[in-house]
């Protein structure tokens, strides 16, 4: 039986309002309280580099001014989500992306430039440059959204579907990446044979955690599959998403805002994770009828 609790979503605007970026205060008006997109696209423009890529902290573990790929994947998810989609933004950050794709195509994790400024130690640069699922997957998700043609978006699928077919011993955020991919490519039909064959694996061998109340930083279905359409879904039964969706409206905290479970490296890093965090728990929330 499920035990609702409604957020407050009162709290937590007041929670963005004195503790939140503009970002993510300004997507939060446009998805919750009806604003301009606009503002939101201003906003993330303002993390924009000369090159067309993405820097300035927008993904807050990554602190360095220069572009990477995961800032300029959270920039494209961003304008989005809002609906604050600018062709010329992306198709410059698309430009930048194929500048510094590894050989294959795609994107790496991180570029050696982080190094340059403070960052969360698990960014390190690869040997060799090589494409990772987890940015080439979330770029090419949002740009398949869109349906946003662009070479790099080519070069990124074919990478993405030698990955997936080579997968061998996935971590939770290379599944963040693979699923991302499956869920938006347009060959739904090969999507949907390539997840029955690799999204087992989330089960199999214990990447989601179906415990709503397990400790640490662990992963559970909502952050594999946190809509109703997401392809991962068709995994979890209708009482262990109803358990976790309990979970997550009654973990937002007596100052309104919602935190993450993984490690806390910097302040800074900390209130932007946050608001970002904050919004999302609501967007998830809204999405599954709990708003």
């Amino acid at each position: 039986m499920s035990n609702q609790r409604t957020p407050d979503i009162k709290a937590a605007e007041r929670f963005l309002d004195g503790h939140a970026r503009v970002v993510d205060r300004r997507v939060f008006q446009r998805l919750f309280r009806g604003g301009s997109a606009v503002p939101v696209r201003d906003a993330v423009a303002a993390y924009r580099n000369d090159d067309g890529g993405f820097g300035h902290a927008l993904e807050p573990d990554c602190r360095a001014s220069a572009s990477q790929p995961a800032t300029t994947e959270l920039a494209l998810r961003l304008l989005h989500l809002a609906d604050a989609w600018d062709d010329g933004l992306v198709l410059a950050a698309c430009d930048w992306l194929e500048r510094v794709a590894p050989a294959a195509g795609g994107a790496t994790f991180v570029l050696p430039s982080v190094a340059d400024a403070p960052h969360a130690p698990w960014w390190a640069a690869a040997e060799g440059n090589p494409p990772s699922p987890i940015q080439t997957g979330g770029i090419a998700a949002t740009l398949h959204d869109r349906g946003f043609a662009h070479p790099w978006l080519d070069r990124a699928s074919a990478v993405m579907w030698d990955l997936i077919e080579n997968l061998a011993e996935p971590g939770p955020y290379e599944m963040f990446g693979v699923l991302a991919f499956l869920g938006s490519v347009p060959d739904r039909a090969r999507a949907q044979a390539a997840f029955d064959k690799v999204g087992p694996q989330l089960l199999e061998r214990g990447i989601v955690t179906l415990d709503p109340a397990a400790a640490g930083e662990v992963h559970g279905p909502l952050d594999f599959a946190p809509l109703p359409g997401s392809i991962a879904r068709q995994l979890f039964d209708e009482a262990t998403i109803t358990a976790h969706l309990d979970h997550l409206a009654a973990s937002q905290r007596d100052d309104g805002g919602w935190m993450f479970n993984w490690l806390s490296w910097s302040p800074a890093a900390e209130a932007d994770w946050r608001g970002f965090i904050t919004v999302e728990a609501l967007r998830v929330l809204r999405a599954n009828g709990r708003l």
